[in-house]
């Protein structure tokens, strides 16, 4: 059987996802800043300070997926389809990771 899997969201629906989206940044930003915090204290053990190095990158790519997404939701509040709001979402990711890369 074949059709739609899933019935499209609603306005309000990709509302309520574009608020999340937006709400994850903070949270985020938070976790970068406590990683960056261990990594420069002088009294944090040598364990920790790898353990924060290991993890930056991760934050790093979060970030960028936040971003991502936060732009997908709002192209979505804007009345663009998903097809076209994934695309630009994806061209972003790339930007970002190209960014990244040459760092």
């Amino acid at each position: 059987m074949k059709g739609i899997k899933f019935p499209p969201l609603t306005t309000e629906e990709i509302k309520e996802r574009y608020k999340e989206a937006k709400e994850e940044m903070p949270e985020v930003l938070k976790w970068q800043k406590e990683e960056e915090e261990r990594l420069n204290n002088p009294k944090s053990k040598p364990q920790a300070k790898s353990a924060a190095k290991r993890a930056l990158p991760k934050v790093a790519r979060r970030i960028n997926t936040v971003k991502g997404n936060i732009l997908y939701w709002k192209l979505r509040t804007e009345g663009k389809s998903h097809f076209y709001a994934n695309l630009e979402r994806n061209e972003l990711w790339a930007e970002l990771e190209k960014k990244n890369s040459e760092k």
